[in-house]
């Protein structure tokens, strides 16, 4: 009895919190471990498209090969464009309907057959990632999906290695296969490239993190630090107004009422005259404003007639420091010099 129950208390102490779940090993369910089986029968279908029906045909007695190992049975409709995937008597394990329903989704979803039978492994989780969702616009909705892929398909591929799934981007949708991280990374991935954060970016940090992880001195430090912190850039393409209304400065009480034109004619002295009063008015004010215009009009056609200021010529005498008596001698010596020839 000491030797069972010193057994159980070193049972007890091993369980407990666990700082990095992901490190844990998940114990393998055995047959043994439900051996009343299952006692209501669960299934689960999927629509395939037509483009799939022949692969899908070719293919299918091995995917009925492959679940009957778990005792679960497959059928294909042809008519409806449907696969059917049902428990049995038989069947123990109750999570493998949720594996076989995962199964003929990726394959419904243009992921091979020998990809899509990992999915009934234990540590092997699948994820159909919608797309199509996450993006309004057709032709954005187009580019950021071939940003995901890469050129010829080099994206895909470095998200394949660094998260260790097989991916796959098919019309709406991108299906994911591998381990439970692996495929949350993916989704992250995935979900940022549709909201125009380029995947690049994505695996940078995957690298980073990987390098990180290698070194045991950091593993119980934040590595936030480490990864690098990229801004968006994106500049709103909308166009801000010439005339920006100001804000006027917030006041609890109503803004005054503006007057009627009662109000102002009383206030003016118009609405205490007759009539004939008020046509006299009116004309007058017209007259005036004739008039003002009358002038304006005169004032600009003198303008034509203005001559122009001419400026002032200002005439400037030419000093000239000219040594007569110099010359004379000069002009007297070359005649001496001719006679002498």
């Amino acid at each position: 009895m000491r030797m069972s129950n010193s057994k159980d208390s070193a049972k007890v102490q091993k369980t407990g919190p666990i700082d990095n779940a992901w490190s844990l090993k998940i114990p393998e369910f055995k047959e043994a471990d439900n051996p009343h089986r299952l006692l209501e029968e669960s299934s689960f279908a999927t629509m395939f498209p037509k483009y799939r029906e022949q692969y899908l045909k070719e293919h299918w007695p091995l995917v009925q090969k492959a679940l009957a190992e778990h005792h679960i049975k497959a059928e294909m409709d042809l008519i409806e464009g449907s696969m059917t995937v049902k428990t049995t008597r038989k069947t123990w394990d109750p999570y493998i309907i949720i594996k076989a329903r995962d199964m003929i989704k990726l394959m419904a979803r243009s992921v091979p057959f020998e990809q899509a039978v990992r999915v009934l492994q234990d540590d092997i989780a699948a994820d159909v990632i919608k797309i199509s969702s996450l993006v309004r616009n057709k032709d954005k909705f187009v580019k950021r999906r071939q940003r995901l892929i890469g050129p010829n398909g080099c994206n895909l591929k470095s998200i394949e290695l660094l998260t260790n799934c097989y991916v796959v981007v098919q019309g709406q949708t991108v299906s994911a296969l591998g381990p439970y991280k692996s495929v949350q990374q993916v989704r992250k991935i995935v979900e940022d490239t549709m909201k125009n954060i380029h995947p690049v970016y994505s695996l940078k940090t995957l690298m980073l993190r990987r390098e990180l992880a290698k070194n045991p001195k950091l593993i119980n430090e934040n590595w936030e630090r480490y990864l690098p912190k990229y801004n968006s850039k994106n500049i709103s393409k909308r166009k801000e107004p010439k005339k920006k209304k100001e804000k006027k400065p917030y006041t609890p009480f109503p803004p005054p009422q503006q007057e009627s034109k009662i109000d102002k004619a009383m206030a003016t002295g118009e609405y205490f005259l007759n009539q004939e009063q008020k046509r006299a008015k009116r004309k007058k004010e017209q007259e005036a404003k004739h008039e003002e215009a009358t002038k304006k009009r005169q004032e600009r056609r003198a303008q034509a007639f203005v001559p122009p200021e001419e400026k002032a010529v200002v005439n400037e005498t030419v000093k000239t420091d000219i040594d007569v008596a110099e010359i004379k001698r000069k002009v007297q010596q070359g005649l001496k010099k001719r006679k002498t020839k």
